[in-house]
């Protein structure tokens, strides 16, 4: 059977990021494992997971990764081990194989008191910022979970009265043996879950959870320049870890509000400047909004809808950006509306005179009758 592209494979584009490509693997090799999958679909299966394995290996090393984007299959040995780059491309592999076995497992990352430590989950957060506040910066304040302590049973999660035990199934240290094939590995025990405890009679406050669900508010940075769709990192603020684990991280998810007047490319900025038909036919000077003010542009004689005019550094300071981009304004020519009839005899008399002087004062419309008159011809 052909090889597949190793994008393709992990079901990634090609500019993924390293944790885009790395959750993917996981995900993979997690659905299509050789010990989660029996009978007839287990060989099928077996050949996905090693056409993952094979495709993560290339993809996790910087060098193999590059060589593999400039070459294709030519570029790179899939067999491969030793050699630059193949050390740390294992590496990278067993780490993600050994998250991959603690989702399946439920392996330790950890040890507190015997039982089994887990990290906490990351929080996502989602927050509107309008263009103004996005060039400048902002600080804000939010409210997320957060997890206090249970005081009915100060955190220990047994009824008043009571206290927990430990578990006799693992005999306190969270995790059991489990082969599984060719794999002697360690499982979350069944009964307590990997905290090494068995209550009896949990609380009727937090039952038996150790913690209470509650509000915190955060204060947040948001820094000048930021665009929609990036991400603000707060650590530690996500889930509390299990067992005494680490706490996981918040991300913060920006979002831009539409903008009355302007459209955000990138640092660029563009709006869109209606005109009269007067002063687009005898020019003069107009005003036009910006981020930090008004601004004067100079509309020359006889200027046509779609003219585009660039005020340079008008546009935003972005987060990366050493200097600010550009405001482009597009000039759109009003038709008059609603007229009187002495305003429209004047307007015919125009036309009069205007088609008198022939295709000097209609540029465009001569050139296109010569090019509808070479159609029908």
């Amino acid at each position: 059977m052909a090889k597949r592209d190793y994008y393709e494979v992990l079901g990634v584009p090609k500019n993924a990021s390293d944790e885009e490509i790395k959750k993917s693997y996981r995900k993979m090799a997690m659905k299509h494992h050789p010990d989660r999958n029996q009978g007839d679909a287990a060989k099928a299966a077996e050949e996905k997971f090693k056409e993952a394995k094979e495709a993560y290996e290339m993809l996790s090393d910087a060098q193999k990764r590059a060589a593999y984007d400039q070459h294709g299959f030519a570029g790179v040995d899939p067999n491969m081990r030793g050699g630059p780059g193949g050390a740390e491309a294992y590496g990278g592999f067993a780490e993600a194989f050994g998250d991959i076995f603690g989702d399946m497992f439920g392996q330790q990352r950890g040890r507190a008191g015997g039982r089994q430590v887990f990290r906490g989950s990351d929080l996502s957060y989602a927050m509107e910022v309008t263009l103004e506040e996005a060039a400048r910066g902002k600080e804000a304040q939010i409210r997320i979970p957060s997890w206090d302590n249970c005081e009915a049973c100060h955190g220990s999660g047994a009824k008043a009265g009571t206290q927990a035990k430990s578990c006799g199934t693992c005999g306190g240290s969270g995790s059991v043996q489990m082969r599984q094939g060719f794999f002697s590995v360690q499982q979350t025990c069944p009964t307590c879950h990997g905290s090494g405890r068995v209550i009896a009679e949990p609380c009727t406050a937090c039952h038996g959870q150790g913690k209470i669900k509650k509000q915190k508010t955060l204060e947040v940075k948001i820094p000048a320049g930021i665009d929609s769709g990036m991400r603000i990192r707060s650590a530690g603020n996500g889930e509390p870890g299990t067992n005494g684990g680490p706490p996981g991280d918040l991300y913060i998810e920006i979002r831009l509000k539409k903008h009355d007047i302007f459209e955000r490319d990138g640092d660029d900025l563009h709006c869109t400047v209606p005109i009269s038909i007067v002063t687009a036919t005898l020019g003069g000077e107009i005003d036009v909004p910006t981020l930090a003010g008004k601004a004067a542009i100079d509309i020359p004689e006889g200027t046509q809808t779609g003219k585009q005019f660039r005020l340079r550094g008008k546009g935003i300071k972005g987060v990366r950006s050493s200097y600010p981009g550009d405001l482009y304004c597009h000039i759109v020519v009003e038709t008059p509306v609603k007229l009187t009839e002495h305003q429209r005899k004047l307007l015919r008399e125009l036309d009069e005179s205007l088609k008198k002087g022939g295709g000097k004062h209609s540029p465009s419309g001569d050139s296109w009758t010569d090019r509808l008159k070479s159609f029908f011809s």
